[in-house]
């Protein structure tokens, strides 16, 4: 146990001297550390408990959930029956159902038929019980009920909030901001924590917009100022995005819509000079705004954000080339937002925000402050404990506990994770395992002194019967790690990440570093005791 090669005592030191090096970085201004290689830029970011930020608590509209389901049954039944050539009148959501009435009775059981194909089972566990997204019935007289069950509205929920923490995290992404931490709570509900960001204006300016772009015709047929009240069926009444308010009698139907963008970019007209956003389609996209500028030459089209007409440009000719910008009085910040909003995507559903709070960068400088004071007591006790009982072996081991420290920083900072408070109160619990492992090999030196054993044959047992009851220890420590991480959130996770990499760098240092300080030792003092 106490016999490295050179080649086996080299790789332990580079690989030591490698990863303590990686902490290099955090001892330096960020503003230097960005002229050196992006390689080398990689450092420990401090979380919102430590540097100050924006808390936010985000919520899905559950309602509009609710109502977005509705109406797409509403679709699904219309199409439906159409597609099946069967006439129908009353097609309606009222209250929390959808109702149809078939006008031939001898159509209704084919529209049941039919119909009930709209039904399936709910996906996952849900779907093993029997519940369906869709219950169709008879209500008599040719009438037709479709209502959602509360499992499928929460299964959309679910799905929502999915779909929403992953355009929330490209939007936050967009902003430049470090580490953001974006995760579920409960059901409905996200969490944004933003390190670093003190003025959350702009970022929940950016989180509370839909987003939902749409290109749509604009309706001639009568003046919008006239259409109060006696609105056409297949068009809506919209107002302008901008002051004054300009009414527009907007076509339902859309020609094209934001998912089928591919890129947008913030820019300048280059005959007004104004802030504009230029836009890319898809090639599916391409192509079905190419068919409706060709179909609408000289007609005016709107384009539609979130319920509001941005602008409503005429068709001068038609535009075959899958690109196209939009105006609207737009500052140099408000085009450089809405080309964020329209990368990142439409949120399937508003968000509300439920609680905000914004840390000042006092109370995280308090919390490292005091994070460091717990960690320089411990570890001075920590020192003096092991120096006083095992004297120059204590020494050893103090000398490994230091590099196991760096070496968690080091691994810490190669992977750009965040650290936090609860993330502190890990690497001070990994100095009293790392001791911890130490204090079991030295005792079993001592019995094995005791036993008779000389002093190298005793050092070289100790390491290697130690060895099986560290790892037991180490391992189990290890799941309950995982487990943490597994199940936890947040700050618990946070705790967890550097809790396992201690464990980790514990098991090398105590029987790499250690083992290979006291192997040099034994080589350059060839002792006949043990000084322990």
């Amino acid at each position: 146990m106490l016999y490295f090669t050179r080649w086996k005592a080299l790789g332990i030191i580079l690989t030591a001297l490698v990863v303590c090096l990686c902490a290099v970085p955090n001892f330096f201004p960020e503003a230097t550390v960005k002229t050196w290689p992006t390689w080398a830029q990689r450092h420990l970011v401090l979380g919102l408990d430590l540097q100050g930020g924006s808390h936010i608590l985000l919520e899905v509209d559950a309602n509009s959930v609710k109502k977005d389901k509705l109406d797409q049954v509403r679709d699904d039944v219309r199409r439906t029956l159409r597609d099946a050539r069967i006439v129908y009148t009353g097609l309606n959501v009222r209250n929390d159902t959808v109702e149809v009435r078939i006008t031939k009775d001898t159509d209704l059981p084919t529209a049941l038929t039919k119909l009930r194909e709209l039904s399936q089972p709910l996906g996952g566990i849900m779907g093993q019980s029997g519940a369906r997204n869709l219950e169709v019935s008879d209500a008599g007289g040719g009438l037709i009920r479709f209502t959602v069950p509360q499992a499928a509205i929460n299964e959309r929920i679910r799905q929502s909030v999915d779909q929403s923490i992953q355009i929330v995290e490209r939007r936050v992404n967009e902003l430049g901001t470090v580490e953001p931490l974006i995760q579920r709570q409960g059901l409905d509900r996200i969490l944004v924590q933003v390190p670093g960001l003190q003025d959350p204006s702009r970022l929940k300016e950016l989180l509370g917009k839909t987003a939902k772009l749409d290109f749509r015709m604009v309706d001639t047929t009568i003046p919008a100022e006239q259409a109060q009240g006696r609105v056409p069926a297949d068009s809506e009444l919209l107002m302008s995005s901008t002051s004054p308010k300009t009414p527009y009698l907007v076509k339902k139907e859309v020609l094209v819509s934001g998912a089928d963008l591919n890129d947008a970019q913030p820019g300048f007209d280059q005959r007004t000079n104004e802030p504009i956003v230029s836009f890319r389609f898809n090639s599916s996209g391409a192509r079905k705004f190419a068919d409706a500028t060709i179909k609408n030459v000289n007609q005016p089209f709107a384009i539609v954000l979130d319920n509001e007409v941005v602008s409503a440009p005429v068709i001068r000719e038609p535009i075959t080339g899958g690109s196209g910008q939009i105006s609207g009085s737009f500052t140099v910040q408000g085009a450089n937002d809405l080309a964020i909003l329209l990368r990142a995507g439409a949120l399937p559903a508003p968000l509300s925000i439920i609680e905000e709070r914004t840390v000042g960068p006092g109370l995280g400088q308090d919390s490292i402050a005091k994070g460091e004071l717990a960690a320089y007591i411990g570890s001075i006790f920590v020192i003096l404990f092991m120096l006083l009982t095992y004297r120059l072996f204590g020494l050893f081991a103090n000398i490994a506990v230091a590099i196991n420290v760096a070496m968690i920083f080091g691994i810490l900072s190669l992977l750009n994770a965040t650290l936090t408070l609860p993330g502190i109160a890990g690497i001070v619990l990994t100095v009293g395992i790392a001791v911890d492992s130490n204090v079991l090999i030295y005792e079993r030196i001592r019995e094995e002194l005791r036993g008779g054993r000389t002093a190298i044959a005793a050092i070289d047992a100790g390491f290697k019967r130690a060895l099986a009851t560290i790892l037991d220890s180490n391992i189990t420590t290890f799941i309950a790690a995982a487990v943490l991480f597994y199940i936890g959130t947040g700050p618990v996770r946070g705790f967890a990440v550097t809790f396992g990499i201690g464990i980790l760098t514990t098991v090398f240092t105590a029987f790499t570093v250690t083992r290979l300080i006291v192997a040099a030792w034994v080589r350059w003092k060839r002792p006949q005791r043990v000084p322990i």
